[in-house]
């Protein structure tokens, strides 16, 4: 599943491409996503301009001045730039034709996907009004995951990876963090001590920057807009290694189950 890395990869892939362009045309060839894609956004959206494109957690936001455009990739969409007339491929579902000639194309296979159309303030949109703060600003430091996690007996893990706490803190980097500050992936949030909170704090962050500055990981499904694959995968310490040596002191990392997520950890260095 495309997590924030890669939602944050494609969005400066395609920025230079959309930004000031003009929507001259909007093709849905397959409305029916996790939401039906709405038919009004065919006339809805021709002869706007595309201000910005920002991200709120796994979402993209289109502004075009009358409204945001709300993109989402599901478990394997991806968002390709073709020029016109380029041969559909079967699962391309929704296409903006713009000014410059190019296209840009939501592929979806799985068509867990989203577009949505919201008037009036984004963050009052239901998908986004009750997110936590992104993991790379300052709202997101040690002394706010502290304060979260006082009184939590839920695992650090399942804890990091709730999108009201912290968005953005998928499966693979949440593994990734823990390894990182020393945590083992069971323990209770608030069982943890300060320094050690301060350490994982700062561990999401540096996984999280690593990702992006690396392309994303490499998934089955997943490539960023340009169509080169992520390469932060070639980085992971923990994430799919099972039985494989710890990079930090050479016992076997295990695999266990927490919250119906695969979960990595050396037992040695995790506590």
């Amino acid at each position: 599943m495309p997590e924030l890395p890669e939602v944050e990869t494609t969005r400066r892939g395609i920025a230079p491409h959309l930004l000031d362009r003009r929507i001259d045309k909007v093709v849905i060839r397959n409305p029916n996503l996790r939401w039906p894609i709405p038919p009004s956004l065919t006339r809805r959206l021709r002869g706007l301009h595309i201000h910005t494109i920002d991200r709120r957690a796994k979402y993209l936001l289109l502004d075009v001045g009358k409204g945001t455009l709300i993109l989402h990739l599901g478990m394997s969409g991806s968002l390709r730039l073709t020029e016109h007339g380029a041969p559909y491929k079967k699962h391309d579902h929704f296409i903006l034709e713009l000014d410059s000639g190019m296209s840009l194309r939501l592929h979806d296979p799985r068509r867990f996907g989203a577009v949505l159309w919201h008037t009036g303030a984004i963050d009052e949109h239901p998908l986004l009004a009750e997110l936590g703060p992104e993991p790379l600003q300052d709202e997101f430091d040690s002394e706010y995951l502290w304060h979260s996690c006082r009184g939590r007996k839920t695992a650090i893990k399942q804890h990091v990876m709730n999108s009201k706490v912290v968005v953005g803190v998928g499966n693979i980097y949440a593994n990734e963090a823990l390894f990182m500050a020393g945590i083992h992936p069971k323990r209770a949030a608030g069982r943890i001590s300060r320094q050690r909170i301060d350490q994982l704090a700062t561990s999401i962050k540096a996984v999280l920057a690593s990702a992006i500055e690396q392309g994303g990981t490499t998934l089955r499904d997943f490539v960023h807009a340009d169509g080169e694959p992520g390469y932060f995968s070639q980085e992971l310490l923990v994430y799919g290694k099972t039985g494989e040596p710890c990079y930090h002191c050479g016992a076997a990392i295990r695999q266990i189950v927490i919250g119906q997520r695969s979960t990595f950890y050396c037992s040695h260095c995790q506590r």
